[in-house]
Parts: structure tokens; sequence; C-alpha cells
């Protein structure tokens, strides 16, 4: 079974804020994207809101009719309240810290196993798949099992800064990873800097890949090529056929 595309609509939000007005859409675009193919929208929202907006994801949730994917740091109270009122298909915890440019690292799913457990099953007793964002590291595949959690997000930033270099070597750890966390039962989802040129030898080589999150990538080609365009080009880097 292919990996779904989630695509991440931070960086449409990003443009639309810098001007003060609603150009581009945001919704609009969340919209066209599932109707160009997306088998997800995925939003990041910051407590600064430099991007997504808390109101965006009470606009979204109506509309939308593939799977939402909200990410953030449930430290941040306003995120946890924000998840729970929305209720999304799925929630991904990153451990990010305020104003953090951009996520670069994962949980200590043992230093943090306590915390973890006590937030994963607040909000699988709610009804939302849970997901934690991890680097690809044996233990904190095993730590992550521990927690609970439904799936864990693969931090795909080194695979994706090593992959013209050495992709087989850039890889390994992202196999090992994933061969555990099959073994152990765990959802794989995996994103960060995938790319056109990087997504379908990860696609390819990654068993159990459920889901990708994809945003600056994605958005980036999408200046050049065209949304739908893009997405189309983007799921069929997920054939693993090819």
């Amino acid at each position: 079974m292919e990996a779904k595309l989630s695509v991440n609509i931070n960086k449409i939000a990003t443009i639309r804020n810098s001007r003060g007005a609603n150009t581009p859409d945001l919704l609009k675009v969340a919209m066209d994207c599932e109707r160009f193919g997306a088998q997800g929208i995925t939003v990041h929202p910051r407590p600064d809101e430099r991007h997504i907006r808390y109101k965006d994801v009470h606009d979204l949730k109506p509309l939308l009719t593939t799977e939402f994917n909200i990410e953030g740091n449930p430290k941040e109270q306003k995120f946890v309240d924000l998840v729970m009122e929305i209720k999304p298909a799925q929630v991904t915890l990153v451990p990010d810290v305020t104003g953090q440019l951009t996520s670069d690292h994962g949980w200590d799913t043992i230093e943090n196993k306590a915390y973890l457990i006590e937030m994963i099953s607040y909000f699988k007793k709610a009804g939302i798949r849970t997901s934690i964002f991890v680097d690809a590291d044996i233990k904190m595949i095993e730590g992550a099992k521990e927690t609970g959690t439904d799936r864990i997000e693969l931090y795909t930033e080194s695979y994706a800064r090593h992959f013209n270099s050495d992709k087989e070597k850039a890889i390994q750890p992202f196999i090992s990873a994933a061969k555990k966390a099959n073994e152990l039962g765990i959802g794989i989802n995996a994103g960060h800097d995938l790319s056109l040129e990087n997504l379908n030898y990860f696609a390819k080589n990654i068993p159990g890949l459920l889901e990708v999150s994809i945003g600056h990538a994605l958005i980036s080609d999408a200046l050049y090529y065209g949304l739908e365009n893009t997405i189309q080009l983007y799921l069929r880097q997920l054939k693993t056929s090819l």
C-alpha cells in the first residue's frame, strides 16, 4: 500500500500573513490540495501564530474531507485545548521550543516517557490518533512503544541533507528504525525536507510507511510547476513501483 500524502499548508499562511489580508486564501488552497489529490492536510500552529493561526484551524475543520493532522507541542496548553476542540484525525506531538524556526529534533521518548504517556492517553481517549516526532534511533523507537502512541513520525532532515552525497548510507538508520517500529506494531509517518528529489527512494526503502507530511518543498515546487501538477508529481513519487 502506498503511503498517503498530507500537505502542510503553513507556508501558504506565511505568504498570506506577510501582507495582512487574505491572499492567498488559505481555506481555498487547502480544499484545492484535496481536490488535486492530497490525502491529508497538515497544520502546525505555533504560539506566535506567525503562519497558521488558531482561527485557521477552526475554519478548516468543517471544510476538509481528508485526514486533518495538527502538529504542535503539547506543553502549550493553548495547543492542547485547540486539539481537543477540533478533534482532528491525528495529532502529531513535536518537542518544539517557543520561537523555534522549524522542528529540528525528535522526542527523547525515554526521558519524557511519563509525560508522553499522559498526553497520548488524553488524546486517544478523545478518539484522536496519536503520532510523535522522533529521530531515527532504535532506542527512541523502543521508548515510543512504551508511550502507547499509535504512530511515530520519523524526522527526515538528516536523510535529506546527506541524500546527494550517499543516499544508501543516509537511509540506513531510517530502514532500521522502520523495521523496529514494524516489529513493535507502531505505525510509521515521516516528514521534514522530503522533496521530489529524495521522496521516491525513501518510500521504496522504508517498510510500512503510512504517511508523509510535506510542506516547504512542495509549496516551493508549486511556484514552478503549479499546485495541481506538483501534488500529482509528489503522489507519483510515492509509487514504490517507480
